[in-house]
């Protein structure tokens, strides 16, 4: 059992002992490499591929610099004052031209989003979102979110870091301000339905009215249209029904004129 032990350790050792003295390192796509002399940080990083170091001198860090999404939490004021908590999306991706001085000044990727990347959009949030209302922070949420890109991404170019895209997981308002969003809501949906209901009845009164018009106009017309000699005639037929009807017998009483024969004989 214990030579086993000895043994592992021994192979351990040799596989880190090679690791420190062998003269080739190894890049891979979407690194650099950050070479150090005894600590110091070389300028000039380290491209993809097999690259020769001074074994116990030199030391390579590799650091990734393909697009990275990290998650951040900003909160912030409105204008008019009012709390606005977020949570962002951050697509990123470090400088490969000036990785080495990231490096120096920052650390590692870790650090870099620890140090860097978080604090400067919880910055970068703050200022962008105290240029407007919470109104307007929801009825011009894209311009929001443009005046943000514009500041986060001004304010970590200076760090070596470069900003491909930002998203919105979450937006939050405070209680009482949603609360007060949703009664204008309702009470805008209120007044939309009582003109809609104003403008109904309207309509139907004007159709009424336009309808009575229309009658009166046709009975205006009909009556033009009944000139004096369709009366008469009219007149005449209503004559000549009531002789159909008369049982020829004379009332005792008269003015001397026959009734019902008031007819012209030339009509």
């Amino acid at each position: 059992m214990q030579v086993l032990v000895k043994t592992a350790i021994a192979f351990a050792l040799a596989i880190l002992l090679v690791a420190l003295l062998s003269p080739l390192v190894v890049i891979g796509a979407g690194e650099r490499g950050v070479l150090t002399h005894f600590g110091a940080v070389d300028p000039v990083p380290l491209s993809e591929g097999i690259h020769w170091r001074t074994p116990l001198r030199d030391r390579v860090v590799r650091l990734d610099v393909k697009v990275q999404k990290h998650e951040v939490r900003a909160k912030g004021s409105t204008k008019d004052l009012q709390d606005l908590n977020a949570v962002f999306a951050v697509n990123f991706a470090l400088d490969a031209a000036r990785i080495a001085q990231t490096y120096q000044q920052q650390g590692s990727l870790d650090q870099i989003v620890e140090r860097i990347i978080a604090p400067q959009t919880q910055e970068a949030f703050k200022t962008a979102v105290a240029q407007f209302t919470a109104e307007e922070s929801i009825v011009r949420r894209p311009e929001l979110k443009q005046q943000f890109d514009l500041i986060l991404t001004d304010r970590l170019q200076k760090y070596g870091v470069n900003i491909y895209d930002t998203s919105v997981v979450d937006i939050q308002f405070s209680p009482e301000f949603a609360q007060a969003v949703e009664a204008k809501q309702v009470a805008e949906q209120d007044s939309q339905r009582a003109v809609y209901i104003a403008e109904k009845a309207e309509k139907e009164a004007q159709g009424r009215i336009n309808q009575a018009k229309g009658e009166a106009e046709a009975q205006r017309l009909l009556q033009v249209s009944l000139d004096d000699k369709i009366l008469r005639k009219q007149e005449l037929d209503n004559q000549k029904e009531a002789i159909a009807k008369w049982d020829g017998k004379l009332p005792n009483v008269n003015s001397g004129a026959v009734p019902f024969l008031n007819i012209d004989a030339q009509q």
